[in-house]
């Protein structure tokens, strides 16, 4: 375990690295929302460089992410069964994708309708600085892009035998409810409407979670009931 750690860690590195060449460009697109980096006063001699950095860090772990769940399956993988380790190699590439997916949601729908609220929020104009702007973007990004990664998570889960799908469904309503606390958690402001914004996508990922579920559950357990039905007219 410690091996793989290291090697994960060593693979962030080297994707911080790599993001640090594109991390202007980066940033230069983190703030066309609020209308370009000119919109952006700095009050700090460092924050230019916290913000720089922070969104390296940010394009790093995007990059890294598939490796870094390489290294995890590779520890798991000699404790699975070849089904378990197919699936659970396949689920790599897909994790990058619904990560990416989830900052795309949140960049070109979450925050065209929360900026205009926050900033001109009891017709006051708040005067934007890089670092709270960035924390807020990054984190916002980050967190809801690994929401989006829940119905690939449980699709491997239940591949691989550790998740069933009837619990999941029975217990919708308790999802639900722990899903609005979350939106709450992760939505920037206080009003309905982006909750919403946030809840809906994330319910409807819940949903989407268990039809995976049923489907690899499905999947996982038909082998087995072939033979049982040939040996039945035995």
């Amino acid at each position: 375990m410690r091996a793989h750690l290291l090697r994960a860690v060593l693979g962030i590195v080297v994707a911080v690295g790599i993001s640090f060449v594109f991390t202007q460009q980066l940033v230069d697109f983190l703030a066309v929302p609020v209308g370009g980096l000119k919109e952006l006063k700095a009050i700090e001699v460092t924050e230019s460089v916290a913000v720089f950095m922070k969104v390296a860090l940010l394009g790093g772990l995007a990059i890294a992410l598939p490796y870094v769940a390489f290294e995890l399956w590779l520890f798991a993988a000699p404790g699975l069964r070849p089904r378990e380790r197919w699936f659970g190699l396949i689920g790599i590439p897909l994790a990058a994708v619904f990560f990416i997916s989830g900052m795309a949601f949140t960049y070109y729908v979450l925050l065209p309708n929360a900026l205009p609220f926050l900033l001109n929020f009891l017709g006051i104009e708040a005067q934007l600085r890089p670092q709270s702007y960035f924390d807020f973007v990054t984190g916002l990004m980050f967190w809801i892009g690994i929401a989006f990664e829940f119905p690939l998570v449980i699709y491997v889960l239940t591949a691989m035998g550790l998740v069933r799908p009837q619990p999941l469904l029975r217990n919708w309503r308790i999802a639900v409810v722990i899903i609005a606390v979350a939106a709450a958690a992760i939505t920037p402001t206080v009003d309905p409407v982006n909750m919403g914004l946030v809840m809906l996508p994330m319910t409807l990922l819940y949903f989407i979670s268990i039809a995976l579920s049923y489907m690899a559950y499905s999947a996982r357990n038909k082998p087995a009931e072939e033979p049982a039905a040939e040996e039945g007219p035995v």
